[in-house]
């Protein structure tokens, strides 16, 4: 069975700077796949390249047996693919239940009218009228995805719940990391990629952040993480891939990742003592 996601050789080069270096990963449908390494190791970088956030020097992305190198952002997030970001990113005037909403948009053309001709030239048109005349079949549509949105805000209770209606702007910073989630969530995904999900948040936010992935990972949804809090890392993940100056130096089960006498070197520094296991 053909992995959901296969990268193969992504590079990406900063003039002589190589900040991702012929990287192999694949990621299995249901399996949570964790990204680790140091600072500067490559990981976003590497998400920007499967989001077409950044071009890659050379190599192929493939998701969902299509070849989406070159695809565009909105053309991802149309198959399936969406992500959050190391330093979240919501539309601060918007309110929480608007910002979900706005992940949704990509379902929303289900219900437009098949239009002659080239849709490039006919679809402000299709738009405008959808606007004015908003048939029954939009109204639906529209009333199905709020419940859908609001059925995700739920998910994140009282963090959410209460401020459904307050701009984004007013949020603390881990309130606004979780609206981010929620309008990926929106989108309907079939891979999800979380970048530092629990940056910046507290012991008590973290442990609240792991248990939301932890009920994703139950529910089927295949994820891709990037995480620097190792033990979340070590209790959620199927699998770990451990990156270093753009390379990766270790793919495996967390436990055996983390005993391994590279990946203790790339975050240490140093190696350790044999039998002596990492901490």
């Amino acid at each position: 069975m053909s992995a959901l996601l296969e990268i193969r050789g992504l590079t990406r080069r900063f003039g002589g700077l190589t900040a991702v270096n012929s990287v192999d990963l694949d990621v299995n449908e249901g399996e949570l796949v964790s990204i680790i390494g140091p600072n500067g190791a490559g990981k976003t970088t590497l998400f920007n390249l499967v989001t077409d956030l950044d071009d890659a020097d050379a190599g192929t992305v493939t998701f969902a047996g299509q070849n989406v190198t070159e695809l565009s952002a909105d053309r991802l997030a149309a198959l399936g693919l969406a992500r959050t970001f190391q330093h979240g990113r919501v539309f601060a005037n918007l309110t929480v239940l608007d910002n979900v909403l706005v992940g949704a948009h990509v379902r929303f053309r289900k219900v437009r009218p098949a239009w002659p001709g080239p849709l490039s030239l006919l679809e402000p048109l299709a738009e405008l009228v959808l606007a004015l005349v908003r048939p029954g079949a939009v109204k639906a549509e529209e009333a199905a995805l709020r419940a859908d949105a609001l059925r995700i805000i739920a998910r994140f209770g009282e963090r959410l719940t209460p401020r459904i209606d307050h701009p984004a702007y007013s949020l603390s910073y881990a309130n606004r990391r979780r609206v981010e989630i929620a309008r990926a969530l929106a989108l309907g995904p079939k891979l999800l990629l979380l970048d530092e999900p629990t940056a910046g948040m507290n012991q008590t936010e973290t442990a609240e952040m792991q248990a939301l992935v932890g009920e994703l990972k139950k529910s089927g949804l295949t994820i891709l993480l990037i995480e620097h809090k190792l033990d979340m890392v070590m209790q959620l993940s199927d699998r770990v891939i451990v990156m270093d100056e753009g390379s990766v130096i270790a793919s495996g089960k967390p436990l055996d990742v983390r005993n391994d006498p590279k990946v203790i070197e790339a975050y240490l520094g140093h190696r350790r003592p044999a039998g002596e296991a990492a901490q």
